[in-house]
């Protein structure tokens, strides 16, 4: 595993403006979209489509940490980055599950309760820096492993 490298100068008081920009546009969002029947609807199908996508794919264990059902020996084609959390699924490839892996992906598990058919819109929106991309922050940027733990 590469070391993480180190993240530019300024990028806390960055991140910290990308959530509060997040919240923001979180008070546009109707209500009943939002931790709703709705939104579970939403998180039932993103758990849906993880588990099909995970079982089509993934050649190792299937593991279950709480809720969340992780699909490890997937194709690294088939997600991004380290892995990607659908719904109540993580789907990553052979590299080495940690607890701060686990408590990352735990959050991205309650974003998507929380948005539902939301959250992969959302999430494009906030972009693919994950400095500024504020459900990575909110998600922890060390326990992800984008920023060293001493940074």
């Amino acid at each position: 595993m590469s070391p993480v490298p180190r993240p530019p100068d300024g990028w806390e008081q960055r991140a910290q403006r990308a959530v509060q920009r997040g919240r923001r546009l979180d008070r546009w969002i109707p209500s009943f979209l939002l931790d709703s029947p709705v939104s579970r609807l939403g998180y039932l199908y993103g758990t849906a489509t993880g588990w099909i996508w995970g079982t089509i794919w993934s050649t190792g264990r299937v593991e279950r940490h709480g809720d969340l059902l992780v699909f490890r020996g997937m194709p690294a084609w088939t997600f991004g980055r380290g892995g990607v959390c659908v719904g109540g699924c993580f789907l990553t490839g052979s590299a080495r599950v940690t607890p701060a892996m686990l408590r990352h992906e735990a959050v991205h598990q309650r974003q998507w309760r929380r948005y539902g058919m939301l959250m992969p819109f959302l999430y494009a929106l906030a972009g693919r820096d994950p400095l500024r991309n504020r459900f990575e922050i909110e998600a922890g940027l060390v326990d992800g492993n984008y920023v060293p733990r001493d940074a």
